[in-house]
């Protein structure tokens, strides 16, 4: 249910390490976090070429229950935002680790990448 090979932060988004030329991480929230907010039917996401800061609010998703802040778990440049969510963002129910990925970032601060949690540890947090 939570891929070993993410990081994650307590606020439930996850962040696919880089793999990337660029440098970039891929984020998006965790099935905990779609699961708990309900059907969503909007997101609000950050534009290509703003600077987000880690910790920082960044964009809203938006619920059948409840509209929800969405944090940026590390500092830097967007690069890449998933605008199949503009039509679907039901998406992010359906695939939260796949298809309905968020945004990606070039991080400036990659040691902040070394704060995360893995999914042994995010498991844990849930269950504390």
């Amino acid at each position: 249910m939570y891929p070993e090979d993410l990081s994650y932060t307590s606020e439930h988004e996850w962040v696919r390490t880089p793999g990337e030329q660029d440098g970039s991480v891929r984020i998006g929230i965790t099935h905990y976090a779609q699961d708990a907010l309900g059907d969503i039917v909007y997101v609000s996401l950050p534009e290509i070429g703003q600077t987000v800061t880690a910790g920082e609010t960044c964009g809203e998703l938006e619920s059948t229950k409840s509209v929800s802040d969405l944090y940026a778990p590390v500092t830097g440049e967007v690069v890449a935002r998933n605008d199949a969510l503009d039509e679907q963002p039901e998406l992010v129910n359906d695939e939260p680790y796949a298809a309905g990925w968020l945004f990606e970032v070039v991080p400036s601060v990659p040691a902040q990448l070394d704060e995360l949690m893995d999914s042994v540890a995010y498991q844990g947090s849930l269950e504390g």
